[in-house]
């Protein structure tokens, strides 16, 4: 059974991204570093590419969780073979792309599931990646999609609650849009969140603040550039994990009341 947020702990719905160019031990060192400040770590093309399932294993024997963030995007039973094997890792939370259609989605949720099931596990949270944060309107349209990007973003996300997928990977600016759509029991994953400073050579493109990202309805934010690249980046990950405190009290407050 696939196991929900169960406190409102600011720092567990950080994700680190480590998408870093540090040998084997130098990734490790940022693990045992920011463990205890962020709720998972991010491994995605670029370190399991490089170092494979070992940096998974070394991240969950430092007592960290994992979000293998590989993207699948394939026929329905490749999917299915990719999604069992992400169970095999252990990883707590892994994506597939929205658009490789409901029948890969559900394939890939069914699968984990029952694996998760045949070994005793948790089964892993699975998200649907919608359109890159990278993206904008012009990119689309130069690719051939004729929707703007909310309305592809929302066609997506509901397709992907059909198929049984847990929530969803969209732009800080979707938020907003998707919430009242899919409902609170779905998932709602968010990176290009940044800080008050600016990124360096940045490529995110529809960006929010940690706190924004929160208060509109976001469940879990991944940061990599704005906690790496800081003077102090623990002191960096302890003011994220402050605003996402910040964004939770808001979101309260926007509640309507049930007394």
């Amino acid at each position: 059974m696939m196991t929900m947020i169960q406190n409102d702990n600011p720092c567990g719905r950080l994700i680190f991204a480590l998408d870093l160019s540090e040998d084997f031990a130098g990734i490790m060192a940022w693990v045992r570093r920011l463990k205890d400040r962020v709720g998972m770590f991010k491994v995605g093309k670029e370190l399991f590419t490089r170092f494979g399932p070992p940096i998974v294993e070394a991240i969950k024997n430092e007592g960290a969780e994992v979000f293998l963030d590989l993207k699948f995007h394939d026929i329905p039973s490749t999917v299915a073979h990719a999604a069992e094997g992400a169970v095999r890792l252990g990883v707590r939370m892994f994506n597939v792309h929205a658009l490789g259609g409901e029948e890969m989605m559900r394939a890939a949720v069914h699968t984990a599931s029952q694996r998760a099931n045949e070994s005793g596990q948790s089964a892993p949270i699975v998200l649907a990646v919608t359109v890159l944060t990278s993206l904008s309107e012009g990119d689309l349209a130069e690719i051939g999609f004729s929707l703007r990007v909310p309305d592809l973003v929302s066609r997506l996300a509901i397709l992907a609650k059909k198929a049984g997928i847990h929530g969803v990977v969209c732009s800080p600016q979707e938020i907003g849009l998707l919430r009242p759509q899919v409902g609170d029991d779905f998932f709602i994953v968010t990176p290009g969140v940044r800080g008050g400073n600016s990124v360096p050579g940045d490529d995110q493109k529809r960006t929010l603040s940690a706190r924004e990202a929160i208060a509109a309805g976001a469940d879990y934010l991944v940061v990599g550039r704005p906690i790496r690249w800081a003077p102090n980046p623990e002191a960096a990950a302890d003011a994220l994990a402050a605003e996402i405190g910040k964004g939770l009290e808001d979101r309260k407050q926007c509640q309507p009341s049930t007394a």
